[in-house]
């Protein structure tokens, strides 16, 4: 696990000034604390972090081939290494190392641009090909490790973050409305934009080559979910576990301690559960948890590490974490207003006093079907059959006036998922995310513009991102191309930078067994039956795992990993968040009307509204502007 960064110029004779490179690299220190390492050659200059994971002795970077003529830079792991090897040396491939990075390059002397198809695991890499004067940078299926890249002063910058690129000199810092835009439905910016205007991140499951000073992007992979399996149920069903327990087995593979994430869901208790039935010791696990009861897993959590014997430890996060703001900013580099931020923070450091890599449950719902959204969609469908007098007459004004259930998760409140269902109905169905999910919607959006936002914005409506991968998905059902979507979109744009970001803050490698690309190939292609039934989200998995699981965990529904914000910001919180969002010199009010800022934070005040992930998302964009757009 490291970071990466480097440049190379139009300009074949201009050299790379080494100070430049070093504060990019830098800049990512804390992906990997344990080393680094540069490549110069006239017009281009590679640099990594190092965590040292596996091979600790050989396994530092810049790597080439045998002679010299190939360098690669990588961040990740390889999980079928050990399968690679061999093969290659048959071929007549000499290893210097045991590490897997080794396996990229000769992978690419083999089959070029394609060797991405030969890997299973999480990746993002440059390799410079000196004979063709060519950079070659790819990016895993699902996007779990980061590329940001620009091209800027006759150069071609890229990093593992955001932050390499502003260690260039004169880098342009201005925002992109676009992208503030989309952040204020979505609560993060969607691939390929980045937060500010002449940045971009390579999207998952995409390659990028600059040769000759033209760069050229392409997709290598894409889900998909048809046909269905012909093979016999008992036979399906044996092989969705086996493939489960064999993407958990080899993310074991480490040179240094390691342990599980364990949320007290069951897509984390059947890799812990698993875990223990492969390891020769006790597992290591970690939990979160908060006062606030109805936000507080810990219970469930502590009934797995129980069965399974493990090692457990956990921790209480309280109001206080919003002194964290400054440092979640500072690692996601762009706006980011997904609150379980500030307890996946808290997670990795505790986990990282104990371990250097964890195993997690996430992908789970995104393959499986765990959102209560996915069987929630129909439901909307059918209240969209109701007169548009009757909908937005009587019985919207009577969703709005059911009381406010702001000191639960959304999971569980009744009238929470009453009043999304109003505002659900009027949107398409291919973008589910936005319709239950959304932080703001379009007509908010533009009615909390400033008239100069609003002249200069050049965007359509965020649902239409998530409508166009919905349409274009290789799948038939609206399952399956609501699953394709947020596949797509909402794991790689909120779910996997939140955990990349907070464990990467810690020095910490985090493995998703359930994001392995064969558990993901196995499970599009099943009946989507075994996914959602009714109102069961994830059956095949409750069913498989009955016999590992305690039943209390098999029978729980969903509960996300939520934070109480609005309840902090009426009360413990409630100052600081003003003296912030209201104060005369706010950023925000660049690109937002102050009287409609006000409204929704004096809205949440008076407990009228449940207003805390908007005022999470305001605050988020004021400390971003502050910090990167000053």
């Amino acid at each position: 696990m490291c970071g990466i960064s480097g440049l190379v110029y139009r300009d074949p004779e201009r050299p790379v000034e080494e100070a430049v490179l070093g504060r990019m690299n830098t800049a990512i220190r804390h992906r990997g604390p344990d080393s680094d390492g540069f490549y110069f050659r006239p017009g281009v200059g590679l640099a990594m972090r190092r965590l040292a994971i596996v091979d600790l002795a050989t396994g530092d970077q810049p790597l080439s081939n045998e002679d010299g003529s190939v360098w690669i830079v990588f961040n990740g792991e390889i999980y079928n290494y050990p399968q690679l090897r061999p093969e290659l040396e048959k071929r007549g491939h000499v290893f210097r190392t045991h590490s897997d990075t080794e396996a990229i390059v000769h992978l690419y002397e083999e089959h070029g641009l394609d060797c991405v198809q030969h890997l299973r695991g999480m990746f993002a890499f440059a390799i410079w090909d000196e004979k063709r004067r060519r950079l070659f940078i790819a990016r895993d299926r699902v996007g779990k490790k980061p590329l940001y890249f620009a091209e800027h002063d006759g150069a071609l910058l890229f990093g593992s973050e955001l932050k390499c690129l502003l260690q260039y000199p004169g880098f342009p810092r201005e925002p992109d409305l676009a992208a503030i835009h989309h952040y204020l439905t979505l609560q993060y910016v969607p691939d390929p934009q980045s937060a500010l205007r002449h940045a971009r991140k390579l999207p998952p499951a995409h390659h990028l080559v600059w040769e000759a000073g033209r760069v050229s992007i392409e997709r290598y992979w894409q889900l998909p979910y048809e046909p269905k399996w012909e093979t016999p149920a008992p036979e399906l069903r044996e092989r969705v576990r086996a493939t489960i327990t064999e993407a958990v087995r080899i993310r074991l593979m480490s040179d240094v301690p390691l342990g599980a994430h364990l949320s007290g869901g069951i897509d984390s208790a059947i890799i812990v559960g698993l875990m223990a039935g492969l390891m020769d010791r006790p597992v290591k696990t970690f939990s979160i948890g908060f006062k606030e009861a109805a936000f507080n897993e810990l219970e469930h959590a502590r009934t797995v590490a129980q069965k399974f014997g493990t090692e457990h430890h956990e921790f209480i996060v309280e109001p206080a974490a919003i002194e964290l703001l400054p440092s979640l900013v500072e690692h996601f580099d762009e706006p980011f207003a997904d609150a379980a931020a500030i307890p996946t923070w808290y997670l990795a450091r505790m986990t990282r006093e104990h371990v250097t890599v964890a195993l997690n449950g996430d992908g789970g719902d995104e393959a499986f079907g765990g959102y209560q959204r996915y069987f929630a969609d129909p439901l909307a469908d059918l209240y969209r059959l109701v007169p548009g007098v009757l909908r937005h007459g009587v019985l919207d004004r009577l969703l709005r006036a059911l009381p406010v259930q702001s000191g639960r998760p959304v999971e569980r409140s009744v009238t929470t998922a009453l009043r999304h269902l109003a505002r659900a109905a009027d949107l398409s169905h291919g973008a589910s995310i936005v319709r239950w999910g959304s932080f703001f919607t379009e007509a908010e959006k533009r009615t909390l513009y400033t008239p100069e936002m609003s002249q200069s914005l050049q965007a359509g409506a965020s649902a239409a991102l998530l409508e166009e991968s919905f349409r274009t998905a290789l799948a038939r059902t609206r399952l399956d191309r609501t699953l394709s979507t947020d596949v797509q979109n909402y794991l790689p744009g909120a779910l996997l930078p939140k955990v990349d970001r907070m464990t990467m803050a810690h020095s910490l490698e985090a493995r998703s067994p359930f994001l392995d690309h064969a558990v993901l190939e196995l499970a599009a292609r099943l009946p989507g039956s075994w996914k959602v039934r009714g109102t069961t989200t994830k059956r095949i998995l409750r069913e498989l795992f009955a016999d590992l699981l305690p039943p209390s965990i098999t029978r729980r529904g969903k509960m996300g990993f939520s934070v109480p914000l609005a309840l902090w910001f009426r009360q413990t919180l409630a100052a600081p968040l003003g003296d912030l969002l209201l104060a005369p010199d706010a950023r925000i009010y660049r690109y937002l009307r102050r009287d409609g800022v006000r409204a929704i934070f004096d809205e949440n005040a008076a407990g009228r509204a449940d207003h805390g992930k908007r005022l999470w998302a305001l605050l988020n964009l004021e400390m971003w502007l502050r910090k990167y757009a000053d």
